[in-house]
């Protein structure tokens, strides 16, 4: 079993990969590269030295305003820092053993992990889900789990179960409904988790989706028919079925 040592540094990893994430995430919006350049502070473009990046930290010391010209700085960035920090100490705690195989599934699980925080995070703010995100990963993802053993009809029925599913949609509502991101985000989803997993990530989002819409609603911070970043929730959902979707499963079926 994992020691309470592996879970701590688990959990430190995903804080620092936390940074990294947001990082990405302004870098897309601004058309820059993910992997070049140093980060900086998106107000005044000072380049950030390594005292202003310890994840959640360095956002505590400065009170939440950049060093060099006082702007507030986002909770975006310790929120997707703990985020990150904790799923990741969650996917350790989910990879019982601690040998080659397991520590494989794990780091598998924490690039979907990442990509996901990314999707969330930019479909919340901006509305829209990128396709330089999702269409490279959905290869990645099909192409990790066959290394991994899994089986390409389980992937392949998933992906078109989870593309298909909001392709009628979109096909119904004349593209009122769902956008076209949500198609392609339905085949990254399906294969990342492969059949039956699929089901239960939608599942899942449509239940947390349907909460939040009535919390809105009910505070009046949204109207009947108004848009709701529906990548935000199959990201959840989708989370929810990597970390636990095998055991959900067993658990329904009584297995």
């Amino acid at each position: 079993m994992y020691s309470g040592l592996t879970y701590t540094l688990a959990v430190f990893f995903g804080l620092a990969v936390g940074s990294f994430l947001n990082a990405c995430i302004w870098r897309l919006k601004n058309k820059r590269s993910v992997l070049y350049g140093r980060s900086m502070c998106p107000h005044c473009k000072h380049k950030l030295t390594w005292i202003d990046l310890v994840p959640v930290l360095s956002f505590i010391f400065l009170r939440g305003r950049c060093r060099y010209c006082g702007k507030k700085i986002s909770l975006q960035y310790p929120l997707v820092e703990l985020a990150s920090g904790i799923l990741f100490g969650l996917a350790a705690m989910n990879s019982p053993l601690l040998d080659p195989g397991s520590l494989y599934f794990l780091l598998r699980d924490w690039f979907f992990i990442g990509v996901l925080i990314i999707i969330f995070v930019y479909d919340l703010r901006w509305g829209y889900i990128l396709d330089r995100v999702t269409l490279p990963t959905a290869i990645a993802a099909f192409a990790v789990n066959i290394l991994l053993g899994a089986g390409w009809q389980r992937l392949v029925l998933a992906a078109v179960i989870g593309s298909g599913f909001f392709l009628f949609q979109y096909a119904v509502s004349r593209g009122k409904w769902i956008g076209g991101g949500d198609i392609r985000l339905g085949a990254l989803m399906g294969f990342m988790l492969g059949w039956p997993q699929i089901i239960t990530a939608l599942f899942f989002a449509y239940f947390i989706g349907a909460i939040v819409a009535i919390y809105l609603l009910l505070s009046r911070r949204k109207r009947m028919g108004s848009e709701i970043a529906m990548g935000t929730f199959l990201s959840a959902g989708t989370v929810v079925a990597l970390l636990w979707g095998e055991k959900i499963i067993n658990w329904y079926f009584g297995g």
